[in-house]
């Protein structure tokens, strides 16, 4: 396997806005199974002018982090089924600062459930992207955004596939959750 490069966020990185910052978790891409992360997901986040990309745990193997290295710089979480490789090198959590907004980063495992883990970080940021439940969430609550993009690969208890954006500007963060059948599906999603 390729060296593999891994964008390492310091303690509260500061990234400029505007800024879009594609949004993915639980790829469960293993190096000797059949699921691979569709080639679709990078490139909408190119033609989409993504320029930060945020995985949310459970990657299972680093092979992911280069298909998204290719279109901006990609800054990623451990998660409860990790290859031990893979745990060893990533973070339990990544705070950033994007403009004047606080977010951490973080895979959900550490709860009673993927939301109670998130929402345990309310008040302290102004939003929280996890993982963990492969179940879709944008909400805002009492003031901090949590958002769970689902995942683009194993679906489990939700209908779809489904990544996010969370499109920055000086003053809000805009979620926006896409949803997909299959992967030739995002292949229709232009800016």
């Amino acid at each position: 396997m390729a060296p593999t490069r891994l964008t390492i966020s310091a303690p509260d990185a500061v990234y400029e806005t505007p800024l879009v910052i594609g949004v993915l978790s639980d790829t469960h891409v293993n190096d000797r199974g059949t699921r691979r992360l569709p080639p679709q997901v990078p490139a909408m986040f190119s033609r989409l002018g993504v320029g930060l990309i945020l995985h949310a745990g459970d990657l299972n193997s680093l092979s992911v982090l280069p298909h998204l290295e290719r279109v901006a710089p990609t800054l990623a979480v451990r998660g409860n089924s990790d290859l031990p490789e893979t745990r060893r090198i990533l973070p339990e959590r990544i705070n950033l600062v994007v403009g004047r907004f606080r977010l951490a980063l973080i895979h959900g495992d550490t709860g009673r459930t993927a939301d109670r883990a998130a929402e345990e970080l309310m008040g302290r940021v102004d939003g929280v992207v996890y993982g963990h439940s492969h179940v879709p969430r944008i909400e805002e609550v009492g003031g901090t955004l949590l958002f769970n993009p689902g995942s683009p690969t194993d679906k489990r208890w939700w209908p779809d596939y489904s990544v996010g954006l969370l499109r920055v500007d000086a003053g809000r963060i805009v979620p926006e959750l896409i949803v997909f059948r299959a992967a030739a599906d995002l292949d229709r999603i232009v800016e």
